[in-house]
Formats: structure tokens, sequence, C-alpha cells
């Protein structure tokens, strides 16, 4: 394995990776992206919503509930459904922005650490929170696919923690 010089850098207190700051105190999301994120307007297609959600979605772990805020907005990706940018919509996308930008700092794993997993189940969706002493390391979240609607309860909590592990 050999490494060029140039591009490496030493004794450095932050990294910035794949859009994020890594630093002692936990992992954030890029100011670079945070501005990106402010100046995205309102989409007015379907192709648009796909863009947003795709830099959104890359986030997703720094957003508690990122499904359930998003509803509205997937919805409008669906196959043969006419594209109406709603109130509902509108509301979900200025949530989304400011969740996106004023994102919590999320712990940096220690491997050799214990971890938890909270999860909860509803008839919207399911979510879950990976924590190590009591500190958020990620976020997830998704709605319930069709046949999982008709689940019952404790069904949805065997499912939400299968979700949540893997």
């Amino acid at each position: 394995l050999y490494g060029k010089l140039s591009k490496c850098s030493f004794y450095e207190t932050e990294v910035h990776y794949l859009g994020h700051v890594i630093s002692k105190d936990g992992i954030v999301v890029d100011p670079s992206k945070i501005v990106a994120i402010t100046e995205w307007p309102a989409p007015k297609n379907v192709h648009e919503v796909r863009s947003f959600m795709g830099l959104a979605g890359y986030y997703r772990k720094f957003v508690k509930d990122f499904s359930k805020v998003t509803a509205p907005i997937t919805s409008l990706q669906k196959k043969d459904k006419k594209f109406v940018w709603n109130e509902k919509c509108e509301s979900a996308f200025k949530t989304l922005k400011y969740q996106l930008t004023s994102a919590p700092i999320l712990a940096v794993p220690d491997p050799n650490g214990d971890f938890t997993v909270v999860t909860y189940a509803s008839g919207e969706g399911l979510r879950g929170i990976l924590l190590q002493n009591d500190h958020v390391i990620a976020y997830e979240s998704r709605k319930l696919k069709l046949h999982e609607l008709n689940y019952a309860p404790h069904d949805l909590e065997l499912v939400v923690i299968v979700h949540a592990l893997q």
C-alpha cells in the first residue's frame, strides 16, 4: 500500500471526509453541504424531488424520524401519480432543511464499547437509534412496506428490531 505525501495530512484536529467533518467531538455534516441544502429551491417536478432526496438521504442518519418527516415528499415519487407540491410537502421540505442544517453532532463509535439500539414501530413506520454511552451514533427510519401495514404490533416490533440491527 502506497500513499502520495502531497495528499496526506498529519496531526489534524478535524478531517473532511465524504461530506462529513470528523473531529474528537464527533461527526457533523460538512458546512459546504449545509450551504447547498439551505439554498436548495423547492422542487418543481419529480426529477428535482429525486435530486433533493438523494442529497438528504445521504445524511438521513443525522435526522430523527427521517422517513416520517419526508413522507409527503417521497409520496410524490410514486409512479403514475400527478406531481402536486402542496402545503404538506412545503412544510416537510422546510422541516427537513432545518433538521439537516441544525443536525446534531453524532458520536464517533468506540468498537470496544457497548452499543444500545432503541427501536419503535408504529402504523406509520419503523424507527431506530444507535447509541453508545447515551450519545447518538445514528438515527434510522423507514416507512412500512405495503405488506407490513397489516402486521400485528408484536410482529412490527420484531420487524423493527431486525431492520435496526441490519
